[in-house]
């Protein structure tokens, strides 16, 4: 069962990136909080349809939780219209590894202090590799771009010439 929620995860993780990157385009065209807006309504929209024929009944409603649960909602928000900003401008890659490498540090120092009401899990130097690996990553897709970025512009300056 671990492993068919590992997999559903990394689905999740790529659909992340094909939204960013549909997202990226729409913003460019029809504008960024529009892009954003069409992303939450849509979502909220299959979400209530979700909630309506599949959600089991609760004993406790979002009036009865803590109210500073009610914040992680919040969090989306900014996610949407970063991306959408950053897709535009440094691309679906490093966009989208650089959010990933946040998820990373902040969920470690979550886990680790057991913020949030979550059970603590200590840190590890392994799990300070794995953040230095992703960092390492995120430094090479970038010089990646950059590369292929100023390629594609003596390209175009030779194409130009002729």
């Amino acid at each position: 069962m671990t492993f068919i929620i590992i997999m559903l995860t990394v689905a999740g993780g790529a659909m992340l990136s094909i939204q960013a990157a549909i997202n990226g385009q729409l913003g460019s065209k029809v504008g960024v909080f529009r892009s954003a807006f069409l992303t939450f309504s849509v979502g909220a929209l299959i979400t209530a349809l979700l909630i309506f024929f599949f959600e089991p009944k609760q004993t406790v409603t979002l009036l009865d939780v803590p109210k500073w649960q009610l914040l992680g909602a919040l969090c989306g928000v900014p996610y949407i219209v970063i991306m959408v900003i950053a897709v535009q401008r440094i691309g679906t890659a490093v966009a989208t590894v650089a959010v990933i490498f946040g998820q990373l540090a902040m969920s470690m120092l979550i886990d680790h202090f057991g913020w949030l009401g979550n059970d603590a899990i200590a840190f590890s130097f392994t799990r300070l590799g794995a953040v230095i690996c992703l960092g390492i990553a995120l430094c090479f897709i970038y010089a990646s771009n950059r590369k292929s970025s100023s390629v594609s512009a003596k390209n175009d300056q030779q194409l130009l010439k002729s």
